[in-house]
């Protein structure tokens, strides 16, 4: 197979090659289950208010240990984000400031993640490079067991080494909320592999987002602040580009969900982090449970299609469907699991 041929196997199996992926970290811890990779660092015992968790500013981080891979890459192509503008384009696919997480701490003491500045295709140089590589080595008429064989051989996903080691790579962390109803409902997406670079053809709770600054990295460096974008943008399919001068803080949408919040009428946790061992995607895991008027209140417009997928209700039972990103099926599990201390 070319690497046209390659990237749409993977695109068309991520959910295999997940199982496949999962399988070359036996010693590795997972998340309630899940095939999500974490530490036990990363896991706090009860959920976290998410006002607890202290963000670290760090300017100028080390360089991680592998960077823009070239394994793999066509002829002519320098980074797998070149590639994929060139070959295979998402619908949307841009290289914006991200942050990169350097260090990360939700256990004893005061619970802090350590970012520094990056870029959308640092992340994705790397994470879709290795899951390419894995597709590349697998069977293409069917993903099955023995492809975990032939993939121990990968060289550059040996080389990138413990999917849990943030010094070896450049991890951006996206927040994945479980956005839940106090009566019982949450909100679930399908992510369209024609949208989106990641988890395309998957479930997923949300709303999700990779976690990026606005405009300014310090002013923008707070979860709630992009986790109330990733609202109106999924939810309500509103767009990304917010124009020069935008105040985020005077925005009525904003306005409206801090108020719910500072009321007590959105209540919000962080749940703990976990990698996919496919992509090495890092995800900080949310859950944020509405009123039931709140919700019917601020989400009178839920869309049931938007610019990555379709948009639907589905009971929060303690059920996930299949087949789900791992990142969402982790934050589902855990999120009833820790029901009884979310719930007022």
């Amino acid at each position: 197979m070319d690497w046209g041929e390659i990237r749409a196997f993977l695109n068309g199996n991520r959910h295999a090659l997940g199982e496949v992926a999962g399988a070359l970290y036996p010693d590795a811890l997972r998340v309630e289950g899940t095939p999500l990779l974490s530490r036990p660092e990363w896991l706090p015992a009860t959920p976290l208010p998410l006002e607890s968790v202290r963000l670290h500013w760090e300017p100028a981080p080390e360089p991680p240990a592998v960077a823009d891979p070239g394994e793999g890459l066509p002829a002519g192509y320098r980074t797998y984000a070149e590639a994929m503008r060139a070959l295979a384009p998402p619908r949307v696919f841009e290289d914006r400031p991200s942050y990169r997480l350097l260090d990360a701490a939700l256990t004893g003491g005061t619970p802090t993640l350590t970012l520094g500045p990056s870029h959308y295709f640092a992340g994705l140089n790397v994470g879709e490079a290795v899951a390419h590589e894995l597709a590349a080595a697998s069977d293409a008429s069917a993903v099955d067991a023995a492809d975990a064989a032939r993939a121990k051989t990968l060289p550059l996903r040996r080389r990138v080494g413990d999917p849990c080691d943030l010094s070896r790579r450049t991890a951006l962390p996206a927040i994945t909320t479980v956005t839940v109803t106090e009566s019982g409902s949450y909100v679930l997406h399908w992510r369209d592999p024609a949208k989106v670079v990641h988890a395309g053809g998957l479930y997923q709770v949300m709303p999700v987002g990779v976690f990026q600054p606005l405009a300014d990295e310090r002013a923008d460096l707070d979860l709630w602040r992009c986790m109330v974008r990733e609202f109106s943008e999924e939810l309500l399919g509103t767009g990304e580009d917010y124009g020069p001068g935008f105040d985020q803080e005077s925005w009525p949408f904003h306005r409206a969900l801090s108020t719910a919040r500072a009321e007590g009428r959105i209540a919000v946790h962080c749940l703990g982090l976990g990698v996919d061992p496919l992509t090495l995607a890092l995800d900080v895991l949310t859950v944020a449970v509405f009123d039931d008027a709140t919700f019917d209140d601020l989400f009178e417009g839920l869309v049931a299609v938007n610019a990555e997928g379709r948009v639907a209700r589905a009971r929060f039972d303690g059920t996930v469907p299949a087949p789900m990103q791992p990142a969402g099926a982790a934050a589902l599990r855990l999120a009833w699991r820790h029901r009884p201390a979310l719930w007022r």
